[in-house]
This record gives C-alpha cells, structure tokens and sequence, in this order.
C-alpha cells in the first residue's frame, strides 16, 4: 500500500530572522561610523535606534511566524536594511545643520519608522485573506480620489515648496497621497480583474494592433485624466507620472495588449506636452534638465546635486566626510544623492540591488499566486517601487526631468516611510497565500475559494 504525502515547504521564518539580525548589524555599525567620523564620538541615540530597531522588526517577525509563517523571507529583511539606511543618513545631515538633540529629524524619522513597522504588522494581523480587498474595489477607488484631492481643501490642505500636497492637522503634516496609491492599486486590481475579457479580447484591430473599444478605453482616460489634474492643481509632476504609469502597467499585465502601452505612452506624452507649453512650473523643471548648469537658471539643486555625486566617485568620501548638505532637500529629494557622494558608486549600485531585489520578490509573488486579483495586487505595488527608485534616480542623473518623489525607505517623512511599510505587508500577505499548501490554505469565507484558480491574461 502507497502512502502518499503533501509536500510542505520550507517557510523561511529561521532564514528571514538571520537576514534581519545581519541588516540591523550594519545599520548600527553604519551609525557609529557616522557619529565617530563627525564628532569623534558614539552617537548618543544609539541604544535608542538599536532598541527600537530590534524590538520592531523582530516583533513583526514573530507576527509573520504567527501569521503568514510562509510569507516571503527576503522582504522583511531588505526593507530593514533600507529604512536603517535612511535614518543613517538622515542623522548625518542633521549632524552637518548642527541641529541639537531634541531637533534632530532622525529622531522623528525613527518614530516615524516604529509606526510603519507596527502599522505593517497591523496589517498581517487583521488582514487574513489578500482577496477580502477585492469585495471593496469601487470603495478603494473613492477612498483614493478623496485621499488625493483633501489637500486642496482651504483649512486643512498646506503648499510646500510651490506643491500643495500635503494636509495639516493639529500641528502633524501628512501627505495622503502616499496612501491614495495603495488603495487606487486595490482598485486597479479589483477592475482590471472583472473587466480583462474584454479589455483583451474585443475591439478591431488597425496597423496591427487591438484597438479597444469605446467605453472599454473610457478608463483609460479617467486615469489620464487624473494624472494631468493633479499635476495641473496640485503642482506635482512625480504623482502624475506615478500613477499614470502605474495604471498603465497593470492594465498590460491583465491583457497582455501591447496596444495599451502604445496608447498610455501616447497620451502621457501629450499630456506632457501640453502642461510643458501651458505651466511656468514644468518649463523650470525642463530647463533644469536641459543646462542645469546654467547661470540663469532659477535653482542650482540639480548642478550641486550632479557635483556631488562626481565628488563621491568610484568608492565616496566615506559616511561622515562628504558635503551632502550642500544641496537643497539633502535628506528627502536628494537622500539618493547624498548617498551617492559617500558611499561612491559601489554603494549606490549595492542600494540600487536591494531595491531591484525588492521589486523582483513582489513580481515573484505575483507569479506565484494563483488567483487573478493577488497576481494585479502584487504587480502593481511592486511595480509602484520599482517606478518610483526610476523617476527619482533618474531625475538625479538627468536622464528624464526632475520630479520630487522621495525615494522609498530611504527619503525623510513619515507618509512616504509608512505607505512603504503597508506595501511590504501586503505583499508579504500575498506571498504567503501564493506559497502556502492547499491543505493548509483557510479562508473566513468560502466564497473567496472560488477563484482560487482563476488566472489574468491568456
């Protein structure tokens, strides 16, 4: 007689805690760095950060032990490693502002991450099955229009830096546009899941491609159509491109229509076009990105940023001895920058590695799953980052114009900083649905079992 037995996989927890132990140990060896190359001595904050670090992020890990015991175990892992990064840096620019201990950013930076580590752990506890965010599809969508449009209230909304962005409360700042691009992603998700038959199957074709059809590319122009609102009321060409390339990317992963991406692009580029003749705003950025060297130019951030990325070179200054605070927004926009004159090239790539493995880890977990809604979830907030480290690396190098975006994990902030703890939660949600047995797979709601096998595009 033949006993046949389920294969269990490994889950990875005992992986994850050495990886995480391993990027805390750089994170504090980088902070005493920073503090002996400054002032000679051991930053007064660090049993604060290791404690805080330690007990967070070990605490989020015995969550995914109870919770989603068979979550991805790099995730976890790389995003430690990055929002350490960050708080080093950032503590080595307040050290350059000469800012006392009780003004420190760093300070708030690392309160701010105990927060995001605790709102993701939040999340793996109250949200059991990925596929409940589906019965809220047109809810997330109107949750993210209000999200995006709150700072244009006149009480509450605030303008920085010529972008109304963000709203106060309070005396506390956040920008609610951060979370207006996870719930929009549930809702592209959620759409794209229910309507891809037709989005890829109907329509006529003209010069090779499937053209969809009219109210099919109705959709297509709403979000279009958003993205040049909020660049137009808002000031904000990074949220634009964010989100419009977002929904672009998910709508050629649902249909597999290169039709689509044809189509996105071509209105991306003329809604470019037009705001560039029409907006004072955006010719600057194309000036600064055209001669940013130029002694007419209205801000000189992008030559000193370029001026101190070439000081850095090959292996950088070293943390502690470089002038990243020469250059405006060092510790949000420019952290990337900042980055790259201490750390040199060698250094940055080494970043730009763990954000590319971060990306690929959530495409995996799209691949993985097997259900059509967890596929578009997974895609589009791993896409989220990939494009985002894109626009921002490349508006530091001049290969498109400068936009704003912070740089996730990395960038002073709180809303950015929490928005991308909340996406490594959902993700490490759907990775351990993808990567559970059958067996072990149990649902408050039978009904969601019915698509369990259902896939996105043909």
């Amino acid at each position: 007689m033949t006993t046949i037995t389920t294969f269990r996989p490994r889950t990875g927890r005992t992986t994850e805690l050495v990886l995480l132990l391993f990027a805390i140990g750089i994170v504090l060896l980088a902070h005493v760095n920073v503090g002996l190359a400054v002032n000679d001595e051991i930053p007064p904050n660090l049993r604060l950060t290791a404690a805080l670090l330690i007990v967070f992020t070990v605490g989020l890990h015995l969550v995914l032990r109870w919770r989603a015991k068979y979550a991805d175990p790099l995730l976890l892992p790389i995003a430690t490693l990055l929002n350490g990064l960050g708080l080093v840096m950032i503590l080595r620019l307040d050290y350059a502002a000469g800012r006392d201990v009780g003004s420190l950013v760093a300070s708030r930076q690392l309160l701010w991450s105990a927060l995001g580590i605790a709102l993701a752990a939040g999340v793996i506890i109250l949200l059991r099955d990925h596929r409940l965010l589906r019965r809220y599809t047109y809810i997330a969508m109107v949750v993210g229009f209000l999200l995006l449009l709150l700072p244009m209230l006149p009480v509450i909304g605030h303008e920085e830096n010529g972008s109304r962005l963000w709203i106060r409360i309070a005396g506390f700042s956040f920008q609610p546009g951060e979370i207006a691009k996870i719930v929009l992603t549930v809702f592209f998700a959620g759409y794209l899941v229910a309507t891809r038959d037709a989005l890829s199957l109907v329509g006529r074709r003209f010069l090779g491609l499937q053209l969809p059809r009219g109210r099919d590319l109705g959709p297509l122009l709403a979000a279009w159509g958003l993205s040049v609102l909020i660049l137009v009321a808002q000031r904000d060409l990074g949220s634009s491109l964010l989100f419009f390339g977002l929904f672009v990317a998910m709508l050629y992963v649902a249909t597999e229509r290169v039709s689509w991406i044809i189509i996105g692009l071509s209105l991306f580029c003329a809604g470019a076009f037009v705001a560039w003749r029409l907006f004072p705003h955006v010719q600057t950025r194309v000036q600064l990105w055209l001669d940013p060297f130029d002694p007419s130019a209205s801000s000189d951030q992008v030559a000193k940023g370029l001026m101190g990325m070439g000081h850095g070179g090959l292996f950088g200054t070293g943390l502690g001895e470089g002038f990243p605070h020469l250059t405006y927004f060092a510790n949000s926009d420019y952290i990337f920058a900042s980055f790259a004159e201490e750390l040199g090239l060698i250094g940055i790539f080494a970043m730009l590695m763990l954000y590319a493995l971060l990306v690929e880890r959530g495409l995996r977990t799209a691949i993985g799953s097997r259900e059509g809604f967890g596929k578009l979830l997974a895609t589009g907030l791993a896409f989220s980052i990939g494009l985002q480290i894109f626009v921002v690396v490349g508006g530091l190098t001049r290969v498109i114009p400068l936009t704003g975006l912070t740089t996730p994990f990395l960038s002073a902030g709180g809303s950015s900083l929490i928005a991308n703890w909340i996406i490594v939660a959902l993700l490490m949600r759907i990775s351990d649905h993808a990567r559970r047995p059958v067996a072990e797979r149990v649902t408050d709601d039978p009904e969601l079992d019915t698509s369990t096998h259902a896939g996105v595009a043909r």
